[in-house]
């Protein structure tokens, strides 16, 4: 493994962390509620950037395609998504007894984070490749 890969995902890595940090911080502002908004806003930003990126980078004939994928899928969603935090809001809204909000996070998380990766996904394909693949 070469060092520039290495700095490339470091990169990458601490941009998607703080912007993780800012945007989940601003998402659980816009509520009251303990219900973990700002996660749950990270989690399917996240879903959606990956499947639009991916099928950039899969259409593209760029010689930087494989600098760009350890950038910016590696590095910067990996340190985005906080699926780990997704874990542990569950475990804590179980734990504090909301069963339901708990059973409701982990349903909209899932559904509209493999929504929105499809959608992007399907719709940067067609936008950056011309097929529907």
């Amino acid at each position: 493994m070469e060092m520039t890969t290495i700095l490339f995902v470091a990169l990458g890595g601490s941009m998607g962390a703080v912007l993780r940090y800012l945007i989940a911080n601003v998402g659980q502002s816009w509520t009251t509620s303990s219900f973990p908004v700002g996660t749950l806003i990270v989690n399917i930003l996240g879903c959606a950037a990956i499947g639009l990126i991916t099928a950039i980078l899969i259409s593209s004939q760029s010689q930087h395609r494989e600098v760009l994928r350890l950038l910016l899928v590696v590095g910067v969603l990996g340190g985005f998504t906080t699926f780990s935090s997704f874990a542990f809001d569950t475990i804590e809204l179980f734990d504090d007894g909301r069963s339901g909000q708990a059973m409701l996070y982990i349903m909209l998380t899932n559904i509209l984070g493999i929504g929105s990766a499809l959608l992007f996904y399907r719709g940067g394909s067609m936008l950056f490749n011309g097929s529907g693949v």
